[in-house]
């Protein structure tokens, strides 16, 4: 089955805490803190796979979470890391962020690995925390959180050639005289459900990526038929093939025909308009009214379009147009990527500022958010007052008090951090 859109959720492992422990040893009688640091999470890892051509594996599996890094232990002894969760995903994906809807990944590289959800880091053990007056301190720093996101996967085929025009017109069958590729093929409307790509391969190692897309018919740019879920795949496409019934058999006029795919193109996505395009007259074996051909082919001449009567049933005229395309493949610029328009680690880098954290007003409570301060929080050990005083310290020190104050805060309100609750006292 070919799926080519699916949404799941990504989450990072989060980060180990680190430990609270004390050095025990035989003839020791005052071990000093040796509490080790807690181990990162580990990160989701998206990786092209090209023997991937769907996301239909997304349709049954839609959440995909990192291991979790281990906490910290005695004798200084770090937690270990969590392990990477690789997906792996067909080349052309297109991921984007469901929030904003905005493109974080352009998934084509089968070298290059694309982390998107990083694990957060791990948190210090007590052994950190000592110092020449605080020299037993009793308490050590949680781990981060790892980051987390819905996403959107949307695979666009990686073709140099596009085969585009209205159902039944042949595509299928010039894919497949070109090509090791075997579509369905038949005498009927909407044969092709679903997009199909082989190789053309010429002489002396010419070769290039062709795709035969399913038949567009008016409306489509609007989700009339088949055309509205497969016009993305010829997005990344170099060159069209735009392939037009000249026979009349069925009583079309080739040059409305013609207008009418171009139209539907350019109103999905005003590149396309300027696609370059090869028309291939198919069909050609069969005429039933030559001056309809003859005039529609003076006609492309006049628009400055390069025409190839074909016959895709019989091979006539396909090797001359497929080595044309290759040509003209050559004058043209790489394969389309797709901008990266949020950056993965844009919310990380907010939280490693000066400030890195938020203050929300809810319902009387004074929320503050953030990595930093959320990882502080949870480390708090209000059993010991070093603790406390550290805890206090930290809040003054990067300007969370003055910004409390600032927002009206009074002794006695409650403050909440994460999991954790208290009432405000300065």
């Amino acid at each position: 089955m070919f799926i080519d859109k699916a949404k799941i959720f990504i989450k990072a492992g989060n980060g180990g805490n680190g430990a609270i422990a004390f050095h025990r040893e035989k003839y020791v009688a005052a071990g000093g803190p040796d509490g080790g640091d807690g181990g990162n999470g580990g990160n989701v890892v998206f990786r092209v796979d090209l023997g991937l051509s769907t996301l239909i594996d997304f349709r049954y599996k839609r959440k995909y979470v990192a291991e979790n890094g281990q906490n910290g232990m005695t004798n200084k002894m770090n937690g270990k890391r969590g392990a990477d969760i690789i997906i792996s995903v067909p080349q052309g994906t297109v991921v984007r962020d469901v929030a904003t809807g905005k493109v974080i990944a352009d998934l084509y590289d089968p070298s290059k690995d694309v982390i998107l959800a990083k694990g957060g880091n791990g948190g210090w053990g007590n052994s950190h925390f000592a110092t020449a007056t605080r020299q037993t301190p009793n308490f050590a720093k949680n781990g981060q959180k790892g980051a987390e996101r819905e996403i959107f996967l949307e695979l666009k085929l990686l073709a140099d050639v596009g085969l585009v025009g209205f159902p039944n017109v042949g595509k299928s069958t010039i894919l497949s005289r070109t090509t090791k590729a075997n579509p369905k093929i038949a005498n009927y409307h909407f044969t092709t459900l679903e997009p199909n790509l082989g190789v053309v391969e010429l002489e002396d190692h010419m070769s290039f990526v062709l795709a035969d897309i399913p038949g567009i018919i008016e409306g489509a740019s609007e989700g009339v038929g088949l055309g509205h879920e497969f016009l993305r795949h010829i997005e990344r496409t170099r060159l069209l093939i735009h392939v037009v019934d000249v026979s009349c058999i069925e009583g079309r006029n080739p040059i409305e025909d013609f207008d009418i795919i171009n139209s539907e193109l350019s109103k999905y996505d005003l590149d396309l308009e300027n696609r370059p395009q090869i028309v291939a007259a198919n069909k050609t074996d069969i005429i039933q009214d030559k001056a309809v051909f003859n005039d529609f082919c003076d006609e492309m001449g006049k628009r400055g379009f390069k025409v190839f009567p074909i016959s895709a049933a019989t091979g006539k005229g396909i090797g001359e147009l497929m080595k044309y395309a290759y040509t003209e493949l050559q004058k043209l610029p790489p394969v389309r990527e797709f901008d990266v328009e949020l950056d993965v680690n844009e919310k990380a880098a907010i939280d490693t500022t000066e400030k890195g954290f938020e203050i929300k007003v809810e319902n009387g409570v004074y929320v503050i958010s953030g990595s930093w301060i959320e990882a502080v929080g949870g480390s708090v050990n209000f059993d010991d007052s070093e603790s406390l005083q550290f805890f206090q310290r930290s809040l003054k020190n990067r300007g969370v008090i003055d910004a409390l104050i600032e927002k009206g805060i009074k002794e006695g309100d409650t403050v909440r951090i994460g999991d954790l609750e208290f009432d405000f006292v300065w």
